[in-house]
């Protein structure tokens, strides 16, 4: 079947990250026929075509907030028929969303996250500070509040809590309060405009100065307005628990703060949870995961060279055991 210009345009701008160590990872849990993937963040299907290619027994669910992205998706993995089936949710819903559909334990769990490729070069998506675009940064454009309404409407003790959260940003006060008193005058509208004050705010430090310096304001904006961290809380022990025995789960995490709950979700699952007062380890203390990564693994310097966006990533995986009582 041939394909059409914009799914091998979309091919060829989305390089999935870290695609071969993914597949060295799950592979173990993936290899018997009926075996289940889901890629929680589904996006423009790169990860998942690669798996379905590999695995010919394999069937997958791929979830996604964008309904943008699972339109493209569906084109591009239409050659695979009932293999794959789509699921419009955040992966915080895994659990609902795998009982819909009749599915009692996975065999695989991928979670690629943060903003996707898609995202940041659609400029009228307003992810990106270089671009002139509508202030929405919404993963999911049908509905929710947008990055205009939490710069124009959150008092300055607001804006100074989610950029020092969930941006790291050591100057939230003063963009916070140059941020409030820009708006007495006019309504924040676009990317550029944010962009252009924070500039104006945050000195440029030859020598210690990296990346632009709306960056860590804009990943705030984008985590606050999509609940990120919120739904990654709530969706690792769904994930954890929808595992069955032998079955594996890879996190692909980009940012501190998520690696951070995602990390803490698998090493607690490793560890028992016997007091320490107990003589023997009971059987429903025993670990429910074997983590199979050591730490964090990074990119190899070939792929952050040749995939930009593999430069920040963390990788953690971890195999199921047991089922939890």
């Amino acid at each position: 079947m041939g394909r059409s210009p914009e799914l091998m345009s979309i091919e060829q701008l989305h390089e999935p990250v870290m695609l071969e160590r993914c597949i060295e990872l799950l592979a173990p849990a993936l290899r018997t026929d009926g075996a289940i993937l889901v890629d929680c963040t589904l996006g423009l299907g790169g990860h998942t075509e690669a798996f379905l290619d590999r695995f010919p027994g394999l069937q997958v669910v791929g979830l996604d907030r964008d309904p943008n992205a699972l339109k493209l998706a569906k084109q591009r993995l239409e050659r695979f028929g009932s293999r794959v089936q789509f699921c419009h949710v955040v992966y915080d819903e895994i659990a609902e969303a795998l009982e819909d559909l009749g599915i009692s334990e996975v065999q695989g769990v991928l979670m690629d996250l943060g903003v996707s490729s898609m995202q940041l070069d659609e400029a009228a998506r307003g992810f990106a500070y270089s671009y002139e675009a509508p202030l929405d940064m919404r993963m999911d454009n049908t509905t929710g509040l947008t990055a205009a309404d939490v710069v124009n409407d959150y008092d300055e003790d607001d804006l100074v809590r989610i950029f020092k959260e969930f941006g790291e940003e050591r100057y939230a006060r003063q963009i916070a309060r140059a941020v409030v008193n820009a708006r007495k005058t006019a309504k924040f509208e676009t990317s550029t405009q944010l962009a252009s004050l924070i500039v104006k705010v945050v000195p440029f430090i030859p020598g210690k100065s990296s990346g632009h310096p709306a960056k860590r304001v804009f990943q705030a904006l984008r985590i606050e307005v999509n609940s990120e961290l919120d739904a990654l809380k709530a969706a690792m022990p769904q994930v954890i628990d929808v595992l069955a025995v032998g079955g594996r789960v890879v996190v692909l995490a980009y940012q501190s703060l998520e690696d951070r709950i995602v990390k803490q979700a698998l090493v607690a699952s490793s560890k028992s949870s016997a007091p320490i007062e107990l003589p023997i380890e009971l059987p429903e203390h025993a670990p429910v995961l074997r983590l199979v990564v050591k730490g964090a693994e990074l990119a190899s310097e070939t792929e952050k060279v040749s995939n930009p966006r593999s430069a920040s990533v963390r990788l953690r995986a971890a195999e199921k055991v047991r089922q939890a009582a």
